[in-house]
């Protein structure tokens, strides 16, 4: 994975970072996988206290982040991030099984926080960022 600190190429754009946090090791591999091929910079931490770092020394344009990992709760993770005048406009994805896909919530435009539905592929996971941070490059 590349490294996440404004990563420039030729011609001065930003490559949008995305930060990764689910305990999955195949859900990080695919995203991450994924979402690097549709030009994203992506990092990925296996534990809630690995992504709280993360977040914090990287400040990503977005976060994916499972509700359930087995450290801290992806809950207390987000109210952390919103506590944090550094990281409390960082738009969050929330992973999860525990919701249904009929009760998957869309972003919302004030926090730009939205719940998917686990299982779920790439490709919706790739709108979804698409659709809070658009394309993967900013001029």
């Amino acid at each position: 994975m590349m490294p996440m600190m404004d990563q420039e190429e030729g011609g001065g754009s930003k490559i949008k970072s995305i930060l990764i946090i689910d305990d999955e090791k195949d859900i990080l591999d695919s995203l991450s996988g994924y979402l690097e091929r549709n030009g994203y910079d992506v990092e990925a931490a296996d534990n809630g206290a690995e992504g709280l770092r993360l977040v914090r020394d990287r400040r990503p344009d977005l976060v994916i982040l499972d509700l359930m990992l087995p450290d801290i709760d992806g809950s207390d993770i987000a109210a952390r991030l919103l506590e944090d005048p550094l990281t409390s406009r960082i738009p969050i994805i929330f992973l999860t099984s525990i919701v249904r896909k009929s009760e998957q919530l869309k972003p919302r435009r004030v926090t730009k926080r939205c719940v998917v539905a686990k299982p779920c592929s790439p490709a919706e996971i790739l709108g979804r960022v698409r659709s809070i941070i658009g394309p993967p490059r900013v001029s």
